[in-house]
């Protein structure tokens, strides 16, 4: 579909002055490759170490150093290009992007211009009310990172460190098929989630391995395309969403006023929510691009390609709808699972031959609920698969009840151990011996004649009973038992 003739829901449109209007966005999302090594040379790309410390003399740009590509970076772009469904180019080039900056060593960025590794894909992304859009990648090209520029090190200067210069980067560009900040960020979310399936990029913004620059205009809704600005290295999903919200509302304002949009470029200022002009827009033309002479065309092979193929992982809309058809989940619940790799193998472990539904509401429930108050992950849980593999037995052999097996789940966390042995061991066993569960609906009946003839009236009441005869039983009586007698003595 043509991205100009797709218009927004009508919940999406922006009330201004004198009417609606529809935001058009567009992201350049640049994703630094998951490598030991930079893109043409072989210093470390690893995060942090000491400023200038994993620098060679081809990121520094010495005389008479020449670049030489990192295979293993084009396989990663190539496993991002086809886990986005999207073209592999056997034929693309490299060009010298002209612009000189002081954490830029050499002057110009090797970049893809015209001839890109990957070409058009598509991101599937899911809204929160059920729908889902489509979002056409125009897209896939490798580039080198510029170094990093730190203002604040000292009164009079800056200084330079070259520690990223050099690191492999995806530029992935969105065509502008957008229209509000949540479609903006659910499809940065979804981009991450496939490169950490696929292992091409980490996705931790707050690292600065992934960052977008985001482009916004305006238009009547249905009309023509207005003036955008882009708005640059964007690190945190949250504050895109602020600066969408921010732009298009400014940009709306100039029009209404009877003023005109500049193409520039911006920066968004997360302490003031709001975003400033840093540079009128640079074209094309202004950075000069031409093949850079110091490397050959990239010629891939295609059985190389179809190699690569063969070793992609099941992505997350494909194992979210065998989640669903396997297991009887729920869309939500296998969405909420497959939502990082490391989740959903937990969920399979715990899963294979067993009631899919009451073990992802144990992993949903029970141990993310944990995990996200302790602030672990399930890389880092304290109960492993097998533990809640070994609970969820429990529950369905009627061993123990729900409110039994919360109890031991906290047993596990703190101190570990099989639930079998434990529940053994403490005398956890659920009581489904129908005379001792008959003794205490007896005591209860007997020390209650008011409420037996209050329930008589109102049957909804019978939940109080169950509560006492549980609290009599230490909650070890089976509950579908207390129902069954209680119902039976009371003649309801």
């Amino acid at each position: 579909m043509d991205s100009a003739k797709r218009i927004a829901d009508k919940k999406d449109w922006i009330k201004g002055a004198s009417g609606d209007w529809e935001v058009i966005i567009g992201l350049e999302v640049h994703a630094q490759v998951l490598s030991k090594a930079k893109l043409f040379s072989g210093a470390s790309a690893e995060f942090g170490g000491e400023p200038n410390d994993h620098v060679s003399t081809v990121d520094a740009a010495m005389p008479g150093m020449l670049p030489v590509i990192n295979r293993f970076c084009v396989e990663q772009a190539v496993r991002t290009g086809l886990g986005l469904k999207a073209q592999i180019n056997n034929y693309s080039v490299f060009d010298r992007k002209n612009y000189f900056y002081p954490d830029l060593p050499q002057g110009y960025q090797i970049s893809q211009y015209k001839q890109p590794v990957v070409g058009e894909g598509q991101v599937l992304i899911d809204l929160d009310d059920g729908k889902t859009v489509t979002v056409g990648i125009e897209r896939l090209h490798l580039e080198q990172d510029a170094g990093k520029s730190l203002h604040d090190q000292h009164p009079n200067m800056s200084f330079v460190d070259l520690n990223r210069s050099g690191c492999a980067l995806m530029e992935i560009v969105s065509r502008p098929d957008m229209r509000s900040a949540d479609e903006a960020k659910a499809y940065v979310t979804k981009l991450r989630q496939i490169m950490r399936y696929l292992g091409t990029c980490d996705g931790n913004m707050e690292q600065g391995s992934m960052r977008a620059d985001v482009n916004v205009s305006v238009r009547r809704p249905g009309g023509e395309f207005g003036t955008r600005c882009e708005i640059k290295n964007v690190n945190s999903i949250r504050f895109m969403g602020q600066a969408i919200e921010y732009e298009a509302r400014r940009q709306i304002g100039i029009l209404e006023d009877g003023g005109a949009i500049d193409q520039e470029t911006r920066l968004f200022d997360a302490r003031k929510g709001e975003t400033r002009s840093m540079r009128s827009k640079e074209e094309a033309h202004d950075y000069r691009y031409f093949p850079d002479p110091d490397l050959l065309p990239l010629e891939l092979e295609q059985g190389w390609v179809d190699s690569i193929k063969q070793t992609l992982p099941e992505l997350p809309d494909e194992k979210r709808a065998r989640f669903v058809s396997d297991y009887g989940l729920s869309a939500y619940d296998a969405t909420v699972l497959v939502s990082e790799r490391a989740s959903a193998d937990f969920f399979e472990n715990v899963a294979k031959g067993r009631d899919g539904k009451l073990a992802a509401n144990w992993v949903i429930n029970e141990l993310f609920g944990r995990l996200n108050k302790e602030g672990k992950s399930v890389e880092t849980s304290p109960v492993s698969a097998a533990q809640i593999g070994g609970i969820v037995d429990l529950i369905s052999a009627g061993t123990i009840s729900g409110k039994i097996a919360k109890d031991l789940f906290e047993i596990i966390w703190t101190e570990g151990g099989n639930p079998a042995e434990v529940v053994e061991k403490r005398g956890l066993k659920q009581v489904t011996d129908t005379g001792a569960i008959e003794k205490a609906v007896d005591e209860i009946i007997a020390s209650n004649p008011d409420k037996v003839e209050a329930v008589k009236a109102k049957p909804n009441m019978l939940g109080w009973f169950v509560g006492q005869v549980m609290k009599t039983t230490g909650g070890k009586a089976n509950p579908q038992a207390v129902n069954d007698i209680l119902k039976a003595k009371l003649g309801l």
